[in-house]
This record gives structure tokens, sequence and C-alpha cells, in this order.
């Protein structure tokens, strides 16, 4: 559209924003055979969900099946009870559990979105009752851009550097596996060869890795399913209010486009998707526990999560839920302090339970089982660095380890470490010792630490934690581990290398408060006519709980598939 500043535009549907949640919406609305409009403010679509590994928790799904896995609902439902606790919404968990296995279903059939099941991925909690073991979540399948077409590639936000290997994903399973064992396996070292090589040729050729996994590939596979569906995307347009009848129901929004403001009518609704709020530093100061400021919490999410959605809620009555167990879903993170003066995050998500890596605290003790989820290493963090203190933690490892396994950034042999080690990332001593008094951790502390670790590690076991007595810590170990835990390893071998690690965030779980049909309510707890929320602009169905991966892009491709029926239907009847 080129619309002029008096022009009104009127879609069935109205979707502000483009990552999962806003693409699910406007997929399912548009094969409904509505008219769906998204507009995005950032120059390019896909939000958090383009960076994120892409995985999402859909418990029974036909993969499961296929598998003969058929779960009762009632099993993730138990998992949930006893994980959320107070937090437990049986009313949007039961729309998530029946919504989930339709979602996977329909998009799977219908659309150019394709799956590969976890059947191996446990939950994170395995001593819950109702835990599962796998085959309890989705990733999007691998594809090829060119396949995708040139207004996906335009459309598309790029792989996030940090998180891939020379600019290319790397997907969790056997694409990962083969690069943790490339110096270890004649198979692993080929696979990684040929990938690499078709990465780089794709540089040449095209400027651009053209295999896309994970966050990339789901965003690719949704954006081209919204355009053969006929959805009209705008970029660079912001949402900057809502418009209302007289009985107050949200009939359009008002837009700011790269050239000027106009007005779109929304028949069916509005729905927002905007990403949360990271970047909103005024809220992250209110609702986040030690007040973090611009230099104290580093989120993973890109610049455009201000929030929009949320204000725009409020402005017409919604309200955010600041009832949930965090309003923030944590990631543990490094500093990447590149030569042109810019600042790389890195998210620890494979390294803390592998075999041979521990976390401390200065007082050099640990504090958390490592091998656990993200969230919950970081939320240890935050709660255990007494007040007044920096909160950080230090991965601390031995050079056996970092000759076979990745230390945040830091890639194993052959890959060099001089360089992480010569911009600060890394941190080396010849002794516990000397890491320990170069860090700034008490020596004493780490050299007990490590002792008592070592000595449970040697046998299997971690007296202090028990990490690796789980499905899900244990697969987060090696399985070609010679120790007895596929989790534990000592740490014996100098020198001995650290890497300081500092509260992020993957994205925001408070959200606008919603009913089970992701319609937002307002103080009165009556849906508001016409406005929708979904993703983290929803207030997260996991109570501001971790119980699993994929729980933030599970719930966003479910109530997005859920509100874009649901509009669909009531357009048909305009």
């Amino acid at each position: 559209m080129n619309p002029s500043s008096t022009e009104t535009f009127a879609y069935d549907v109205v979707v502000i924003g483009s990552g999962a949640g806003g693409l699910s919406t406007a997929v399912s609305a548009a094969r409904e055979g509505a008219s769906v409009l998204v507009v995005e403010k950032a120059e390019v679509c896909g939000g958090a969900t383009a960076w994120s590994g892409g995985w999402m928790w859909t418990p029974r799904t036909m993969f499961a099946h296929a598998d003969g896995v058929r779960e009762d609902r009632d099993e993730p439902r138990r998992y949930l009870r006893h994980r959320l606790g107070a937090n437990f919404d049986a009313a949007k968990v039961d729309a998530l559990l029946d919504g989930a296995p339709q979602m996977v279903e329909f998009f799977e059939n219908t659309t150019s979105l394709q799956f590969v099941p976890g059947a191996a991925i446990a939950d994170i909690h395995g001593d819950t009752p109702g835990a599962g073991t796998g085959h309890r979540s989705v990733a999007p399948k691998p594809v090829s851009l060119r396949t995708l077409g040139p207004d996906v590639a335009r459309l598309l936000r790029r792989q996030l550097y940090e998180t891939s290997f020379l600019g290319m994903g790397i997907m969790a399973g056997p694409d990962l596996q083969a690069f943790l064992h490339s110096t270890r396996s004649a198979r692993a070292f080929s696979h990684c060869t040929v990938r690499v090589t078709k990465h780089m040729v794709d540089l040449v050729t095209k400027r651009r890795g053209q295999q896309l996994v994970n966050g990339t590939a789901l965003v690719g596979r949704l954006l081209r399913s919204a355009l053969d569906e006929g959805v009209k995307i705008e970029t660079s347009t912001a949402a900057t209010a809502l418009i209302t009848d007289d009985d107050g129901r949200v009939s359009g929004v008002r837009l700011q486009g790269p050239n000027n403001a106009y007005t779109v009518r929304a028949r069916a609704g509005v729905v927002l998707a905007t990403g949360g709020f990271t970047h909103d530093l005024d809220r992250r100061r209110e609702l986040f526990p030690r007040h973090p400021g611009e230099n104290e919490h580093w989120t993973l999410t890109p610049p455009s999560t201000t929030g929009d959605g949320i204000t725009l809620g409020e402005s017409v009555g919604g309200r955010l839920d600041r009832t949930l167990a965090s309003p923030v879903a944590y990631c543990p993170v490094s500093l990447v302090r590149y030569r042109n003066g810019k600042t790389g995050v890195f998210p620890h998500i494979l390294d803390r339970g592998k075999p041979g890596v521990i976390g401390v605290l200065a007082d050099g003790r640990r504090f958390v089982n490592e091998a656990l989820g993200y969230h919950d290493y970081t939320l240890a963090m935050v709660d255990k660095v007494p007040d007044g203190h920096d909160v950080c933690s230090w991965l601390i490892a031995d050079a056996r380890y970092l000759r076979h396994l990745p230390l945040g950034m830091a890639k194993p042999f052959p890959i060099p470490t001089w360089p992480y080690l010569r911009s600060g990332y890394l941190t080396r001593g010849r002794t516990l010792h000397e890491l320990a008094e170069r860090i700034g951790v008490d020596p004493d502390g780490l050299e007990k630490t490590v002792a008592a670790f070592n000595e449970g590690a040697r046998v299997g076991v971690d007296n202090e934690y028990g990490r690796g007595t789980t499905p899900f810590t244990r697969g987060s170990g090696d399985p070609d581990n010679p120790w007895p835990n596929p989790s534990l390893a000592p740490l014996e071998r100098g020198p001995f290398y650290a890497v300081k690690v500092v509260p992020g965030s993957f994205g925001t779980f408070a959200g606008l408060v919603t009913d089970a049909h992701s319609r937002v309510l307002d103080e009165q707890d009556r849906p508001i006519g016409g406005l929708s929320a979904v993703g983290v602009d929803q207030a997260s169905v996991m109570g501001g709980h971790y119980p699993s991966g994929g729980i933030n892009l599970g719930p966003a491709m479910t109530f997005g598939y859920l509100t874009g029926r649901r509009l669909g239907e009531e357009a048909k009847q305009l």
C-alpha cells in the first residue's frame, strides 16, 4: 500500500506484529477466508521468533502418535498443574493442550510450515509428576531460502550471529551433535564440511546463508504460508493508536508508515502480537527483580520489542498481568565485545550441562544444577547473589573440556581460543587459584568446590544438586562422555578457563490479561470487543514458569492458530 493520511482501508483482521503468534493468527484467519493485514514496526519480519531455537511445546501431536506415543491429556496437564501451582489456569491450559495438536496438523497438512518432531526432548523437571521424556515438542523443518522465494528473503530477519557458526544456523539434534563431535568422528566431520562449504558458497553467490533452521526456518515458512494465503504484510509500519466505536469495541488501528499516518478498519478484530517489552526500560525497572537498567539486563530480542502491544491494550481498558511467578523468561548470557565497539549477546543454552563445566558465584561455590533450563539457572543467579552485588556468575571449565566442547562463544579445537582471550571474553589461569584471582572469585571457595565436584563426577554423582539424574539433565550432557554420568566430568587438567555470565532474557512472560480465547479482558474481566492478544503480548499460560523448552513458541503458535480460526469464522458472519 502507498496510503495517504486521509485514506481509510478495511480488512477483516489486522495483526500487529510478525512473530510466531502474529503470523500463525494471520495464516489461520486467511485460511478461513478472512482478509488479513499484518503490520510490523521493524524493517523485517520475525521478531524474537527469528532469533530463537524454533522449538514449540506441543504435546499429543500427530508425530507422537506416529511413534506410538498416545498420551492422555491428563498427563501433560498433571505436569503443568504441579509446576505452575497457584498460577495454573485450567481453562487456558486445556485450550493449549486441546489446540496444540490441531495447530500442528493444520500447518503440516495445509501450509508451507512443516515440522520435525522432538522425540527425545524431555520436560525440564523430570522428577515432577506427569513430566514427559519426549514426544512433546516440534520444530520447523529446515528449508532453503531459495525455495521460499525472493519475497520471503526480502521480509525475513536474518539469523542472530552469536547463535550461529560464521552466520550459519545449527539445528538441535543430529546437526548439532555432528558439530560437537566433528573432531572425534569422521562421519561428523564430513557432515560439517559439507554444511560449512555450502554456507560459504551461499555467502559468495547470494551474500546470505540460504539454509534456514530454527527460528528463521519457522518465520520463513510462516511468511511463505501467509503470502500464499493472500495476507498483506507491511513492514516499517507502527501501530500508534487503536480506534474504538461508541460502545468501546475496537474497530481499527491508526498506523504510521514510512511516509505518513493512515487508518485501517478491522471488521472482525485487531490482534496484538508485538513481542513484549524487554526493551522498555521503564517497565523493566517496575517489574523485573533487582530493577535492571540499561546495562544490567541483556535481552535476545530485537530493539523493536518496546511494549507497544501492552500500551495499546491498556489504552482501551486492558491490563497487564502482574501476578505471574516471573515477569521475564530468563536466559544466562555472556557479553561479546567486538573490535568495532559493538557488544554481542550470547545465550548459554548448550554448555552449562556438558561434562566438565560448573557455574559458581563470587564465593566460588556452585548455586544451582547447571544442567537445568536456562530460566532456572538465571533465576537462581538473581535470587542467590546478595543485594548490593552485581548479579553474575562464572562458568568454569578445564583444558580437556575446551578441546572437545564449546564454552560460550569459544569453540572447541581446531577453532583457536586466543581471540576470546585477547578480547577478555575468556579468562585463563594455569591453576584454579590463579584463575579465581583473575576473575575476582574466592580462590579457596573455588578450589574446595571443584575438589568436591570432581570426587562425585568420577563416580557419576552430583551430591549437591543431583545433576544428571533426570532425562532432561542427562540429555543436556554428552553421550560420548567417558565418565559414568553423561553430564559430569572432573575439572582437573589445566589450564582452566572462565566466562562471565549475566542475566538476559528470551522475552517477557507478563502480558495482557486474556481469557482462554485470547480475548483481552478489562478490569471487570469482560472481553474488550474486537481486541485479542497472542504471543507474549498475552500473559503467559505458564504463569511465569518455565517447565519445558518451547513454552513460549508453542502457546504463541497455538493461541495464534485458535484466534485466527475464531476471527475467520466471525468474519464470515459480517
